[in-house]
């Protein structure tokens, strides 16, 4: 049973680590280039990211209340709303203080909420790499029971054969003595040689 062994570059397991830091990194970055370009102390621009990280806040808490809870939407929704609100402060704000410390907050945050999920998925790799394993040695064992049983067959069908050839080969050189008579042998009720039969009918 050979299976595929794919081996994962280095950039693929870092990537999903670094991905938090990159998101909150991101958005500070860009919030500063908004500061820059005319958003410092700005209301409207304030009131929008307001309006906008609350809607998305209030659309992740009816995503994780509904009938069925979908934890992926609230989880999106949630980190819209966190990511709006870090982008309003870093765009609002004139000095780097109070952005930097939501941007430590929301890092912090973001790789708590992460750290779950990283959880989940190890331990369901886990599972099922063990859930493999076992399989591969519940076909490996089946496959030794049938090589033996195999050679076992093709032993008994040898000793068979080895057993089959030595008895015509006695019965060959019993009937080349001299002095062989198969009356005698069949008045003492030992088996004759099927050649002494057919002469005996012809």
């Amino acid at each position: 049973m050979n299976e595929t062994i794919v081996h994962r570059h280095w950039l693929a397991h870092l990537a999903p680590k670094a991905a938090p830091a990159v998101a909150t990194s991101t958005v500070l970055i860009l919030g500063r280039i908004w500061n820059a370009n005319g958003a410092e102390h700005s209301v409207g621009n304030a009131a929008l990211m307001v309006v906008l990280a609350a809607g998305a806040a209030t659309a992740g808490a009816f995503a994780s209340a509904g009938r069925r809870g979908d934890s992926v939407i609230a989880g999106t929704a949630f980190a819209a709303s966190g990511g709006l609100a870090l982008a309003g402060v870093a765009g609002y704000a004139d000095g780097l203080s109070l952005p930097l410390l939501l941007w430590a907050l929301a890092t912090s945050v973001a790789y708590g909420l992460a750290a779950r999920y990283w959880r989940t998925d190890r331990r369901d790799t886990t599972a099922y790499e063990r859930c493999t394993t076992e399989r591969r040695e519940d076909h490996a064992h089946v496959e030794r029971v049938e090589a033996l049983r195999a050679g076992a067959q093709i032993e008994v069908a040898r000793s068979g054969a080895a057993y089959a050839e030595q008895l015509a080969t006695a019965l060959i050189t019993r009937a080349a003595l001299p002095g062989f008579d198969p009356k005698a042998l069949a008045s003492a009720g030992l088996p004759e040689l099927a050649a002494t039969q057919t002469t005996k009918e012809h």
